[in-house]
């Protein structure tokens, strides 16, 4: 790994805390989800995400390369940039050429922005909105929208459908998008430090002279509950990665966003234990250029995905994992994922397992 073992990895990127809103009959959803997304821009507001996001070289310099590489498409353009941030893709854009660049930013963050464009004296050839992307009007039509809009396990955050929105409203029938195409991936995945973590259970007894044995049942059930967000050693991918969607940012409907499912086939590399499975993704900007956050990639912000099991299984060369994996937002809080990874080894009986992808990424 290319990151300090030493040091934990800690996933920075949003935590939507939201507080449960109850009426008589249940859930609100539109007021669940408007508490979500004031949460999800306050979150924003916070330096530490930004300079997570500035630090991680190999993603901001994929988004630089594609657009000053692409300058001849961008040159004297019209164009948006979602979630701007602190602005650093629109500056890029307007180093390509572009003529007008509107960066949008929903957060309190949109203050710093401004005063970025005018210490780059840009203020002439970048215009910040502080709103959310469903609610701004252009003056004209876009050539290209630029987002860095990709969560963890691709899709967290939901930001996507704020994208689809601009695109279907104001982009060009010829305009571009950045990134172009988006792909997740899954494979099986061994933990090396998943049985050090039961057996510490084991040694309380010596350390204080109780048994506390069984508590690795529950253990097991807590290690799974929740999805993890770690930078993996490639050695603990356990097959190849397969395709669990692929997404063409040009086409892509947020109907499509609610209805993601694929069989997957698994050949396993050699004899191991898998503990869980793990997703990673790549996008692809135009003239062939990518971004992933694949284990045999350098790391990025995003580390990967890893789905633990609650009752891990061994196998050798050749078994095969087959199943299904799905992917939805969650009904009543839209930038949380509902995630159903359902398989069996071989031949044997199905496993069915669901994760709730919410604010509880460790």
């Amino acid at each position: 790994m290319n990151a300090d073992e030493s040091k934990p990895f800690e996933p920075k990127r949003p935590r939507l805390h939201v507080a449960m809103i109850k009426e008589e009959d249940g859930f609100e959803t539109n007021k669940e989800n408007n508490s979500q997304d004031e949460e999800y821009f306050k979150s924003y507001a916070d330096i530490s995400i930004h300079e997570e996001m500035l630090s991680d070289a190999v993603r901001t310099n994929a988004y630089r390369y594609a657009i000053l590489k692409n300058y001849e498409m961008i040159r004297g353009k019209i164009v948006a940039d979602i979630g701007a941030g602190t602005g650093i893709l629109s500056v890029f854009c307007v180093q390509a050429g572009a003529k007008k660049v509107f960066a949008i930013e929903a957060s309190s963050m949109a203050e710093q922005t401004e005063s970025i464009v005018e210490e780059n004296k840009l203020s002439n050839r970048i215009t910040v909105i502080n709103k959310k992307a469903e609610d701004v009007a252009y003056p004209e039509k876009l050539d290209a929208i630029v987002s860095e809009w990709m969560g963890y396990c691709l899709l967290y955050e939901s930001m996507l459908q704020s994208v689809i929105d601009t695109r279907d409203k104001w982009l060009k029938k010829e305009g571009l998008m950045f990134p172009a195409t988006a792909t997740l991936y899954i494979a099986a995945y061994n933990d090396e430090e998943y049985d050090a973590r039961l057996d510490i259970w084991n040694e309380f007894k010596s350390m204080y002279k109780v048994s506390m044995e069984s508590m690795k049942k529950c253990s097991k059930k807590c290690i799974s509950r929740n999805v993890k967000v770690r930078s993996v050693p490639p050695m603990s991918i356990m097959s190849h990665g397969q395709t669990v969607c692929s997404i063409d940012l040009k086409t892509v409907t947020v109907q499509d966003l609610h209805n993601i499912k694929k069989q997957f086939k698994l050949e396993c590399f050699g004899r191991s234990t898998i503990h869980g499975f793990i997703t990673w993704f790549t996008v692809t900007f135009p003239g062939d250029i990518t971004l992933s956050t694949s284990p045999y990639s350098e790391d990025t912000h995003w580390g990967q995905t890893i789905f633990y099991l609650e009752e891990p299984f061994d196998v050798d060369q050749g078994t095969l994992i087959t199943g299904e994996f799905s992917l939805c937002p969650n009904n009543f809080k839209s930038r949380f994922l509902d995630i159903n990874i359902n398989y069996r080894v071989n031949n044997g009986p199905e496993t069915k397992k669901y994760y709730y992808m919410n604010d509880c990424i460790t």
